[in-house]
């Protein structure tokens, strides 16, 4: 078994059709040099299986006979046949061969692998040469319909990394697939990186040797009655362990596959001679050949955040992260310091929140051994099998299809990076013999959580969501929800009503992600009618409180504007404003952030007796200039004046985000409820995170009538949370329908503007 007796095997064979080739033509053709035999297939590749059929092609000159070609032919190919041996062959000449060629890619395909075995081998070159220049020169016909002939056998198979019974041939990420890869190469369109899965190829073909075995038959479908035959001569320690090596090779076959495509996507879009020109969109990122790479020269080991930096924007934009940037990352990897700084953890959950367009990212990390840099708890459930029917995929490609429906989810909780977290890591625990994969997922969880950088409080709510992420489905459809005690036991072990909406969000996420039979609408309906149960023994979600500020030093103007700390750091600024209370302070304040190029990752604020206070933590862009406070203070005051059109210039630098690819995110939602508490009307925006978001919120808001009393702004990840205290003119809190009515008013402006 191995590359090594496959090209035995195929010498062998070549042996015995040489000479019982050269006898047939001597004995029944006039001009026996005018014919040629070629090998062509995986046996033309010198890869022949134990199994595989011989492909041949015979090729001759056009001056016999059609009578006597065929006498010819039939006494060459009867003995085999009486052997029992499977042979695939085919009689042409050249033009015959070239013109079929030109016609059906199958037989173009078949030909990029042709090999002389007997005969004129002039013959055979001529025709390779055919060929390769046909495939060449009608690249742009031959190469949509090898796309969807692969897009039609993974329809056909699925995907051979996540399923229980592959075909290792057919499936998506098979063998079929590299063959697919090295024709591409072959082109000339892209260069392709054979060598990534050189030793995917290996293993997939030992494999399906091993399936073979002795029957000579070709079985290329991995059974679960063969595996643990498979496992042993193969000299794994278990199927499982096999089958996870199995998932690995297609996993790297797929993510070139997908990868290829992508460039040569890339090169129709912008012109197959036009050349690409980097485009900077952040530190040491670009954008070239619509892929994000590092910038040419920068110095990754000073700056170890980039890897996970350059992954969020990947994702976030909806563009894969190259190949060449993984290498180097992984190359010149440089460990994250612990706790990791907070702009990387949000690195991380904007990656994770991406959605769909993060496992394309994530795979490609993956692939050059970075995810378990980071995270070494990745490395037990990377490729792990669940031969479980209930599951569709590997565990670590389960739990990030989990993170991808969690995505959808984030508008319903509070808190989306703690449920991006949870939904990423919940079957963390999995793979552990003798310890239940709940239980043990808490004790991995907590000390993972705070390397990561969450704080104590947050580490023991992700906690408890990964210890009970089986709770709710496990509770709604085995226990009576009409008894009291169904209730009082989840309330129990959740406590939280905010704790219980992330518990809710992560089960439906890990249902969908399970697959129809694991998650069904009568499903989601139980679990549903329980959480609203216990909600209402919770009585309700007690809302954000206002927030407590004062300035840090005397009000001697009527604007203050500083930059408190250290304004050398671009990523971590902060800045205080206390300004007397006007009429679209907040919207003026917001619009100037957005302008300066400051991006948002929290702020605070709170007017007490006509004086407002805020703090804000941003972010400067990477192209941008540090603005002093004095200039600041300057565009505050011409903005309020009317002298500086905030509207028109956010409006420029969104049309310069939109420039870029993007991903489908779900839309705005916005709540309204009052506090009584606080005697004001709480509004909650959740959407995702965009230039101006809180500008548009807060100058609708004013427009509406009411005072804004205080806010508190944050972004988790690429998701933004604004909530707003208000009231009416004369200080009470707004009506229902009214507080409904600016709501809807709100939430249809950030509709509009997206």
């Amino acid at each position: 078994m191995g590359t090594r007796e496959r090209r035995d095997r195929s010498n062998k064979i070549d042996s015995a059709l040489r000479v019982s080739f050269l006898q047939a033509a001597d004995r029944f053709l006039t001009k026996p040099q005018s014919v040629s035999l070629a090998a062509i297939g995986g046996y033309g590749r010198g890869e022949l299986s134990p199994g595989s059929d011989l492909d041949l092609l015979i090729l001759h000159d056009g001056n016999e006979k059609a009578e006597t070609v065929s006498e010819f032919v039939n006494a060459f190919l009867y003995p085999l046949w009486d052997d029992g041996r499977s042979v695939d062959h085919s009689v042409r000449t050249r033009s015959e061969t070239r013109d079929l060629a030109h016609e059906d890619i199958r037989v173009a395909l078949g030909l990029l692998d042709i090999r002389h075995v007997a005969g004129n081998s002039e013959l055979t070159s001529a025709v390779a040469t055919d060929a390769l220049e046909n495939w060449r020169r009608n690249q742009s016909k031959y190469l949509p319909k090898l796309r969807k002939s692969m897009q039609d056998r993974e329809l056909r198979s699925g995907e051979l990394a996540f399923l229980l019974e592959p075909d290792l041939k057919e499936a998506r990420g098979g063998l079929r697939d590299i063959n697919a890869l090295r024709a591409i190469e072959m082109s000339g369109v892209v260069s392709v990186s054979l060598s990534r899965v050189a030793e995917s190829e290996a293993l997939l073909s030992n494999v399906r040797d091993v399936l073979h075995g002795d029957s000579l038959k070709a079985k290329d479908q991995l059974l679960l009655t063969e595996q643990d035959r498979v496992a042993a001569t193969m000299k794994f320690k278990d199927a499982d362990e096999l089958m996870l090596e199995v998932a690995k090779a297609a996993r790297a076959v797929d993510y070139l596959t997908e990868l290829t495509w992508h460039r040569i996507d890339s090169l129709e879009a912008k012109g197959w001679f036009k050349k690409s020109k980097p485009q900077s969109i952040d530190r040491g990122l670009v954008i070239l050949n619509s892929e994000i790479t590092i910038e040419n020269g920068y110095d990754i080991a000073l700056d170890p955040a980039i890897g996970l930096r350059a992954a969020a924007t990947a994702a976030q934009r909806g563009l894969p992260l190259s190949i060449d940037a993984c290498v180097l990352l992984a190359e010149k990897f440089t460990q994250l310091p612990s706790p990791w700084p907070k702009d990387v953890l949000n690195d991380l959950v904007s990656l994770i929140g991406a959605g769909t367009p993060m496992i394309r990212v994530f795979e490609a990390l993956d692939q050059d051994g970075l995810i378990e840099k980071w995270i070494p708890e990745w490395s037990h459930v990377r490729f792990l099998p669940q031969r479980n029917v209930l599951h569709r995929h590997t565990v670590d490609r389960h739990m990030l299809e989990t993170a991808v429906r969690a995505a959808n989810l984030t508008r319903t909780v509070k808190r989306a990076d703690i449920l991006l977290v949870a939904a990423l890591f919940h079957d963390i625990g999995k793979g552990f013999p003798d310890k239940d994969h709940s239980e043990y997922g808490e004790e991995l969880i907590v000390p993972l959580a705070m390397r990561l950088g969450f704080d104590e409080a947050d580490c023991a709510q992700i906690a408890l969501l990964v210890r009970e992420h089986l709770l709710l489905s496990a509770v709604a459809t085995r226990r009576d929800l009409e008894d009291p005690a169904t209730i009082s036991y989840v309330v129990e072990k959740v406590k939280d009503p905010e704790a219980l909406q992330l518990l809710h969000a992560l089960s439906i996420s890990d249902g969908e992600a399970t697959g129809k039979s694991g998650w069904s609408d009568w499903k989601a309906g139980l679990v549903a009618n329980l959480v609203s149960r216990c909600l209402e023994s919770m009585a309700g979600v007690k809302p954000v409180s206002q927030p407590d500020l004062v300035p840090t030093g005397p009000v001697t103007q009527d604007f203050m504007i500083s930059i408190i700390g250290d304004a050398q750091n671009r990523e971590h600024i902060e800045i205080e404003i206390v300004a007397r209370d006007q009429t679209g302070l907040l919207s003026a304040v917001a619009g100037l952030m957005t302008i300066s190029r400051l991006n948002v990752r929290s702020a605070k604020t709170r007017t007490t007796n006509e004086v407002a206070v805020m703090r804000w933590i941003v972010e400067l862009d990477a192209n941008a200039q540090m603005p002093t406070s004095e200039k600041l203070l300057d565009q505050l005051k011409k903005a309020l004046s009317g002298d500086l059109d905030l509207g028109r210039k956010i409006e420029e630098r969104i049309e310069n985000y939109r420039k870029y690819p993007g991903i489908p995110t779900p839309p705005p939602v916005v709540f309204a409820s009052n506090d009584l508490a606080t005697n004001a009307t709480i509004i909650e925006v959740r959407m995702h995170d965009r230039p101006g978001i809180l500008f548009s919120v807060a100058r609708a808001i004013s427009r509406f009538g009411v005072d804004i009393k205080s806010a508190i702004v944050s972004t988790l990840g690429a998701e933004a949370f604004d909530t707003l205290y208000v009231t009416d003119l004369s200080g009470q809190p707004l009506s229902g329908e009214r507080a409904q009515l600016l709501a809807t008013k709100v939430e249809n402006i950030l509709i509009t503007h997206l």
